[in-house]
């Protein structure tokens, strides 16, 4: 699943492997986080259609990790809409929308999932890419305005990660985990014409066998106030893990 992931690639070097260019508008980038938690800033790739072209681009744009409908009546929604379930995803009515018409990718340099060892303690792992290249979690994105604020008020921008049936590279460290996009399926996913429920919902699997891998982490990323380098550096494997996830603790699958 994913309810923590690492984020310090800078968003320049993001924008050349996805082959997007920055938002021009005047909003801060997220800082490089290596314990990026719900409801934290966060970027995405977006497509946007020229007015004078009708052409569309890649674009990268900061959102709030969260995804807040555009009916909700406040932010607190997204506080516990962080995860969609690839499943229920074209139908449950807080992701519907996003889905036909706001698909985005949520790039990522890894991501952590606990176990809980038979002393009852958790143990995180931290996930990565094989070959070394960033994820590209499968995403949706809403914009939201307070509705009892001015007109002129800012819009937050805020997204989802969409989590499927674990695969292989999960090695039986829980039985569900991001959707991870390959390059080839970028243009397939972003495109804002694409209506093909079908087509999209098939995306919606497990990473191929080798396209992670992964190593015990320190436990110290189970506390947000921690955030250094020393998070993903990896430690003697435990013995006598058995499933549980941080992500049961939060409960953000949406349904």
């Amino acid at each position: 699943m994913c309810g923590r992931f690492a984020l310090v690639t800078p968003p320049a070097r993001l924008a050349r492997y996805f082959q997007a260019v920055l938002d021009d508008r005047n909003e801060d980038e997220p800082p490089p986080s290596w314990n990026v938690a719900p409801t934290d800033p966060v970027v995405g790739i977006r497509v946007r259609r020229s007015k004078e072209t009708g052409t569309i681009s890649r674009v990268l744009t900061p959102y709030r990790w969260g995804l807040i409908p555009s009916w909700a009546k406040d932010t607190t929604a997204g506080n516990r809409l962080f995860n969609a379930r690839a499943e229920t995803v074209a139908t449950k009515a807080s992701f519907r929308a996003a889905f036909a018409k706001h698909r985005i990718l949520v790039p990522a340099d890894g991501f952590y999932e606990w176990h809980k060892v038979d002393s009852g303690t958790r143990q995180p792992y931290y996930f990565t890419r094989t070959d070394g290249a960033p994820l590209a979690f499968a995403g949706l994105a809403e914009w939201w305005r307070d509705p009892n604020a001015p007109p002129d008020s800012p819009g937050i921008r805020s997204c989802s990660i969409i989590t499927t049936a674990a695969g292989h590279d999960m090695d039986g460290i829980h039985d569900r985990m991001p959707v991870v996009l390959s390059p080839d399926t970028f243009d397939v996913w972003l495109d804002p014409d694409n209506d093909e429920i079908p087509e999209l919902t098939s995306l919606l699997h497990a990473a191929p066998d080798g396209t992670l891998t992964h190593h015990a982490v320190s436990r110290r990323v189970g506390n947000v106030r921690n955030n250094d380098a020393d998070l993903v550096a990896p430690v003697p494997e435990p013995g006598g893990a058995r499933n549980i996830s941080l992500f049961e603790q939060h409960r953000g699958e949406g349904d």
